[in-house]
């Protein structure tokens, strides 16, 4: 599988995409572009962030000073921490979420999207 090639099909925004699976963990590939991601969090799971070819993203996390993540860079967020990432341009992000993991946690928002619609 090529990701150029996977980031290619997603079209709309806040729409992650599943592009695998390992045991009990979805890979998903997301495009974003402005700020309609609801702070949120994940009670029982991590989540990984990682900033692929294009953009860069803004991150905003409780308790700490917001950050940017650019090309290359990763972060994990741990269980239960409130989160919120944004962009100012298109930005291309993998993400690695366990199977349980809600997209924007027990926050229900306009980009919220559930794993059958993940997989579409």
């Amino acid at each position: 599988m090529n990701i150029n090639d996977q980031l290619k099909t997603i079209k709309d925004y806040y729409s992650p995409k599943i592009i695998g699976e390992v045991n009990d963990v979805y890979i998903k590939l997301v495009k974003i572009k402005g700020d309609k991601v609801p702070r949120h969090n994940h009670k029982d799971e991590d989540e990984s962030f990682y900033v692929l070819n294009k953009g860069k993203l803004l991150f905003e996390i409780e308790n700490k000073e917001p950050f940017t993540m650019k090309k290359g860079d990763m972060f994990i967020v741990k269980k239960g921490i409130n989160h919120k990432v944004s962009s100012k341009k298109e930005c291309h992000l993998m993400l690695i979420e366990n199977k349980s993991a809600l997209h924007t946690g027990n926050v229900i928002h306009e980009i919220t999207k559930s794993i059958k619609n993940q997989m579409d």
